[in-house]
């Protein structure tokens, strides 16, 4: 069934508290599913390598893929840009920055200094899909089956940057398919490494799909990450999306350039191959096939596809990048441990909170960044509801905030009983210092569905102000501590 809220289903909901109100005096109140095409030719890796390097290829195999990267110029057979806006990232969790590259200047979210005087470790994270901008992934809700916004890594305390490429968000330059990006990348670790709070030896680069293949690129271009984690990355660009693809397809050698299976035994830095059996595990393979640099580990995960390894396999490579304290890296990972790591309980994220001020009602709260907020109709309070409305208890959440006047509201305890009567489990609390009541419980909609209710009416100066929480019925546990941070966020005015 589709849950979309449409904001009109809890009107019903609204409406029996309305009633409540008038009967006692009180109140009512980005990508980023893009999934590479694993190569089920019949291939050999060898076949393919002699298919490119030795059928017509112009590129000189003895250079390194950093000599031939610099002395080659790619040819766009089409410029494609876009000028989509990045939204103001959550205040004190990221900051927006631009950091200079050799086309000019690029946008990215970097985290804030953490103010201890310290140099911490950063991750470049590199998230999948063919856009070269950002937006809010890092901080919508993460899906364990397919988390894509690397939010494990500064959720475990590592500085993250997400960069945007060179013809993402108004930035200079047009996509280049795996090519100029590699650039890009190569100037984001500069920036990181500039930045007072960061150890420039513990610089790590990781990236999911598309990302991780621009991730492995990179690590065949340079030795300045410590590590590299690269999640469904392909060997070839073949087996990407080419209807993406902006360069001259009639030249074989720019896919060549763009294709890590030909560089390989330039990897400096530890690089880690990981992948699904379901997702490009074939093109893992053959990478391993052919290489047998000792920097290269590959990791297949039974049981698993393109996206299901990154919720519980992102929270591992974080914890060992917050163990990877020497001098140099001593960073290792075994099958098992991932195997282990994909058999954990899913964890239930909590949102990224930001505070509001409601100037008119004399109170600030938290609630989640994503939420909108408008008055309502008679501009008693306000709606919050998130911009987006995927399965999750943050997207099909709601809060109403409506405020009544001394004439309009009764006691507190004739209310309590009324929802008690109703079905819901009553408590008395305190918030901000005033007396309310706590009432939880489902009703039915007219749409049939049943929704989780919390009901927050707290009595101040005569009147109440009043926090209405609805979700859908089976997301009540999950949604219930965005509720809690909310309530115990309430401030007044003093």
């Amino acid at each position: 069934m589709n849950r979309k809220f449409g904001r009109c289903v809890l009107v019903g909901l609204l409406v029996l508290l309305a009633a409540f109100a008038v009967a006692c005096g009180s109140s009512g109140s980005g990508e980023k599913d893009e999934e590479a095409v694993s190569g089920r030719d019949g291939k050999s890796a060898e076949d393919s390598l002699k298919e490119k390097l030795g059928g017509g290829s112009g590129i000189d195999t003895s250079l390194s893929f950093a000599e031939a990267h610099d002395g080659f110029t790619t040819t766009l057979a089409r410029e494609e840009n876009d000028d989509y806006s990045i939204p103001a990232p959550p205040e004190g969790l990221f900051d927006l920055v631009s950091y200079p590259s050799k086309v000019g200047d690029l946008a990215a979210y970097v985290s804030g200094d953490p103010g201890d005087g310290g140099k911490h470790p950063m991750i470049i994270w590199v998230v999948g899909g063919w856009g070269n901008g950002i937006d809010d992934f890092p901080w919508c809700y993460p899906d364990w089956d397919n988390d894509q916004t690397g939010s494990a890594f500064w959720q475990e305390g590592v500085l993250t940057m997400y960069p945007s490429f060179r013809g993402g968000c108004g930035n200079p330059g047009n996509y280049e398919t795996l090519f100029g990006e590699v650039d890009d990348i190569v100037s984001a670790y500069e920036y990181a490494a500039s930045l007072p709070y960061v150890d420039p030896d513990r610089i790590y680069l990781g990236g999911h799909s598309t990302g991780g293949t621009r991730a492995l690129l990179a690590s065949e271009y340079t030795d300045k990450f410590r590590a590299v984690f690269c999640f469904g990355a392909v060997d070839e660009i073949k087996y990407h999306n080419n209807t993406q693809f902006t360069f001259d397809l009639d030249n074989e050698d720019e896919f060549v350039m763009r294709s890590p299976i030909h560089w390989l035994d330039d990897i400096e830095s530890p690089t880690f191959l990981i992948e699904g059996r379901d997702g490009n595990s074939e093109n893992l393979e053959r990478m391993l096939e052919t290489s047998d640099n000792d920097k290269l580990h590959g990791y297949v995960i039974e049981g698993a596809d393109h996206f299901s390894t990154l919720a519980p396999l992102t929270r591992v490579v974080a914890k060992k990048i917050l163990e990877d304290t020497g001098a140099e890296t001593a960073i290792s990972i075994t099958q098992e441990e991932l195997d282990a790591a994909m058999k954990q309980e899913p964890s239930v994220p909590v949102p990224v909170m930001t505070e509001r001020r409601l100037e008119k009602l004399g109170l600030t709260f938290s609630c989640p960044y994503l939420w909108e907020i408008g008055e309502n109709e008679d501009g008693s309070g306000v709606n919050l509801y998130s911009r987006y409305e995927e399965e999750n208890p943050w997207d099909l959440s709601a809060l109403y905030i409506n405020s009544y006047s001394p004439e309009e509201t009764g006691d507190l305890q004739s209310f309590g009983e009324m929802m008690e009567a109703q079905g819901f489990t009553v408590s008395e609390i305190s918030v901000g210092g005033y007396p309310a009541i706590d009432a939880m419980g489902s009703s039915p909609g007219d749409d049939g569905q049943v929704y989780y209710q919390r009901y927050v009416s707290i009595q101040k100066d005569g009147g109440s102000l009043d926090f209405n929480f609805i979700t859908f019925d089976d997301y009540g546990e999950e949604a219930n501590p965005v509720f809690q941070g909310v309530i115990d966020s309430i401030a007044f005015d003093s």
